[in-house]
């Protein structure tokens, strides 16, 4: 075949196709559950994004309940699998009650833990 005719370029294009397929598929996060802490702002908010994006069930928490609604209401509305819960980690008994709510929704399995509050509660324990 030359190197520029149709059915070159039609194959070309099938082979680029498949292997986007494969990348997507490699790259799925399809049937997978993710708690995500402070997921409203910031980098949480990206982590929680992108994990949405490769399919995962998301649940995130934030300590301020206005802007956790925001963010659901978007992802949401955006037809993603989300849910969320008022939570400030720096207290003991709400992260007992936030595992408790996430082993429920997601039926005890928890594939992925981003705990993006992990600087600002080093920073509030230092002071």
């Amino acid at each position: 075949m030359p190197r520029h005719s149709p059915g070159r370029i039609l194959v070309e294009c099938a082979a680029s196709i498949r292997s986007q397929d494969d990348h997507k598929n490699r790259w799925s996060l399809h049937g997978k559950t993710a708690l995500v802490t402070g997921g409203t702002r910031g980098i949480g908010k990206a982590v929680a994004e992108e994990l949405l994006g490769l399919g995962a069930r998301v649940h995130t928490c934030a300590r301020n309940a206005v802007e956790l609604q925001a963010c659901l209401s978007e992802w949401v509305g955006r037809g993603y699998s989300i849910s969320g819960s008022v939570c400030d980690v720096s207290i003991r008994e709400q992260r007992v009650d936030l595992m408790e709510n996430v082993s429920s929704l997601f039926d005890g399995n928890l594939d992925i833990l981003v705990r993006e509050c992990l600087l600002l509660l080093l920073l509030h324990l230092s002071h």
